[in-house]
């Protein structure tokens, strides 16, 4: 197997769970200190980002598209550059921790019918809605989405220093 084939077959299947991450020979000592579960990707940057970015996208062209990716319409539309929309981001790599944690080894046998009723239907639909990250976007042509505007990034917060004296 090559080593992009099995990058491809990890990514497909999600984030290694806990417990076969602590996986470890008979002989081996303990650890002390158990895995963290994975964090959410918006609390990520540098390379971890990077690398976690690269295996949603592996997973989003392998798996996700290929299987539930439906036609573009001007009413479900989609971005063929979906990782510079930071919401399709977040809410992808969340519909991938689903699918590592209801379809992976361990989980029950309902995890797959799970997943679909309660984390693909859901996210599908609100990526694909007209009004979603993908609204200005049109095949082949991304669009970035524009921010709504704030008056005050901290309107709660302390003052902001007066401005210094001219010199």
């Amino acid at each position: 197997m090559s080593t992009e084939t099995a990058e491809v077959s990890g990514a497909e299947r999600g984030p290694v769970p806990v417990e076969e991450a602590d996986a470890k020979p008979d002989n081996a000592a303990p650890q002390e200190k158990p895995l963290s579960p994975p964090h959410f990707i918006l609390y990520m940057e540098g390379p971890e980002y990077a690398q976690t970015l690269r295996q949603l996208t592996l997973w989003t062209h392998h798996v996700l598209l290929p299987i539930y990716g439906r036609e573009l319409t001007s009413t479900a539309p989609w971005c063929s550059r979906w990782w510079d929309h930071p919401e399709a981001v977040a809410q992808l790599h969340g519909l991938w921790l689903a699918w590592g944690e209801l379809t992976g080894p361990g989980s029950g046998m309902c995890g797959p019918a799970n997943w679909h009723r309660d984390y693909l239907g859901p996210v599908m639909n609100s990526l694909r809605d007209p009004m979603g990250p993908f609204a200005g976007c049109k095949p082949g042509a991304h669009r970035a989405k524009e921010k709504p505007p704030v008056d005050a990034l901290d309107p709660f917060g302390p003052p902001p220093p007066p401005p210094p004296a001219p010199a």
